[in-house]
């Protein structure tokens, strides 16, 4: 587990920020993906960095990703299978987070970090194929979690590899299938109810009409070439600080993963007369 060491309680809160990014990757292995990973988080600079299926036990994460300059940095995985990560910058936030896992966290699949009143969660959804109903109940207790942190007044962004396409503009016309394990009509009631708690989808809200939006594509026959894939990476957040989103870029061209990464941008709240307006 997974943390490295320093000082304890953020106090610094989003609305001290002019920006905040927030980025989430399925990295599909973080020791294939290191100098990918490290080269994206120099040029893009996120506050907050999510990963999933890291594929690696803390004692196998490479030093440089462990020791990573600038971040706070959390790993949860074991060997050769799922896993997540969660990197906070110092700058954004100068005293460490409070990390924590839900107890509904199944395979090392989710990390939080508190950062104040907000509350950003780096989740690997199970895939399904093999226990359907682990999926499921992993869903219902995510959306059992949801309601209890906005009814303590936090804002939530839940961000990752959900595992499900939430509608069918959401895969390909080659690959909408409705009998398979991502396309359920019962996964999809469940994102939605998630959804329906007072949280966002950033980059649907964003970009609504665009038939194109993917996120994964099958490792074959250049489906990500031809843009024939699914959207499963997702960045959600609570109402007041989705209305303060301003791109959700899926960086589609970036990386070897099966998984492209995703970067939300949120601005600070409008004052002045145009915020009365």
């Amino acid at each position: 587990m997974e943390d490295c060491p320093g000082h304890r309680n953020s106090r610094v809160t989003f609305e001290a920020l002019t920006s905040l990014k927030i980025a989430t990757w399925n990295v599909n292995g973080i020791r294939a993906r290191e100098a990918q990973f490290l080269e994206w988080l120099d040029r893009d600079h996120p506050d907050v960095v999510c990963l999933q299926e890291i594929k690696a036990a803390t004692a196998q994460v490479p030093t440089a990703l462990c020791e990573m300059q600038g971040y706070w940095c959390y790993w949860h995985g074991e060997r050769a299978y799922s896993g997540v990560g969660l990197h906070v910058r110092r700058d954004a936030f100068p005293g460490k987070p409070t990390f924590a896992h839900p107890p509904f966290d199944h395979e090392n699949r989710i990390v939080a970090a508190e950062l104040e009143n907000l509350i950003v969660a780096s989740i690997y959804v199970p895939n399904g194929g093999r226990d359907f109903p682990a999926k499921m109940r992993f869903l219902e207790a995510m959306d059992s979690w949801v309601v209890e942190a906005h009814a303590q007044g936090r804002e939530l962004v839940l961000c990752g590899d959900m595992n499900v396409a939430r509608t069918d503009r959401d895969v390909h016309p080659k690959e909408r299938k409705p009998n398979c394990i991502g396309q359920l009509p019962e996964e999809r009631a469940l994102i939605e109810r998630i959804l329906s708690r007072g949280l966002v989808d950033v980059g649907r809200a964003l970009d609504p009409d665009n038939d194109g939006l993917f996120t994964w594509w099958a490792p074959w026959r250049n489906m990500r070439q031809r843009n024939i894939g699914w959207r499963l990476d997702y960045v959600m957040a609570s109402e007041p600080l989705a209305a303060r989103a301003r791109s959700c870029e899926v960086l589609a061209q970036f990386g070897t993963s099966d998984h492209a990464p995703v970067v939300a941008t949120f601005a600070e709240p409008p004052t002045g007369p145009a915020a009365a307006a």
